[in-house]
């Protein structure tokens, strides 16, 4: 693992934190971070003791303001090295937005361009009462993936997803709220407070119910609207897990569960 990504140990048992670690250039994320980040998502995903990963960039002055443009000319300079790139930054993306475990973006000031993307491709988006969003192809001549777009458009509409991408202007953080961008927003100083408060109530969660329910969202965005074989199987698998009957008993015994499956 480099030092442009870290995975830090702040936070409740069972909460990983990735962080963007160039504050230097407020967290822009160089191919290098792409490439490592399916990697690293991969190997949290299979840990037995993460239950949520939080995504966050070093310092309170950005999550990431985009993908580092100083890197363009050298990794983009030519058609064929920016479909190298462009397959990257979707394999980034991809690893976040495929993740069993919830995932949540931490979001401190700037969250641009790139980073946005990251941003979107995670479950929750928490962030600062200063933070600013923006998606900013249009000012560079470039096209939004269609993975990116349809990620906006689930969140904020597809009128909307259109006005932020021929805009490409930033979006203060309690518009972003009211467009569906975050999900919460609160004081700087409580972002960390709230996110990982949040982050903690998850981890005393049943995880198949999480990670079961995770995938059923996915499911009806993806289309689905009816059940069929495997999601009728997914709803009965709760059963077999040990946590329903703990569950079941905690609650007559006015108790807190200890939940078991991993």
């Amino acid at each position: 693992m480099s030092d442009q990504i870290l995975i830090d140990g702040e936070g409740p048992d069972g909460v990983a934190t990735v962080v963007l670690n160039r504050p230097q250039s407020h967290n822009a994320i160089t191919i290098d971070m792409y490439r490592e980040l399916p990697g690293l998502l991969g190997g949290l995903d299979a840990d037995p003791d993460v239950k949520v990963v939080v995504l966050r960039g070093a310092g309170q002055k950005s999550f990431a303001s985009g993908a580092d443009i100083a890197e363009f000319e050298r990794e983009r300079g030519d058609a064929e090295r920016a479909r190298r790139y462009n397959e990257h930054v979707a394999a980034a993306e991809r690893a976040l937005d495929g993740m069993v475990k919830p995932t949540i973006a931490m979001i401190h000031g700037y969250c641009i361009g790139g980073g946005a993307g990251l941003a979107l491709a995670c479950d929750l988006r928490f962030a600062d009462d200063r933070a600013r969003f923006a998606i900013t192809p249009a000012k560079l001549g470039l096209v939004y993936g269609l993975e990116s777009t349809r990620r906006i458009v689930d969140l904020a509409g597809p009128s909307r997803a259109t006005w932020i991408l021929v805009s490409g202007q930033q979006i203060p953080a309690d518009r972003a709220l009211q467009l569906g961008l975050f999900d919460e927003v609160v004081p700087a100083d409580d972002l960390a407070a709230t996110t990982y408060g949040f982050a903690e109530v998850v981890t005393t969660r049943a995880q198949y119910s999480v990670r079961k329910g995770k995938e059923m969202v996915r499911r009806v965005v993806a289309g689905q609207l009816r059940d069929d074989a495997e999601t009728t199987a997914i709803r009965n698998g709760s059963f077999d897990t040990g946590d329903y009957a703990e569950g079941v008993r905690a609650f007559l015994e006015k108790r807190p569960p200890r939940f078991t499956w991993k």
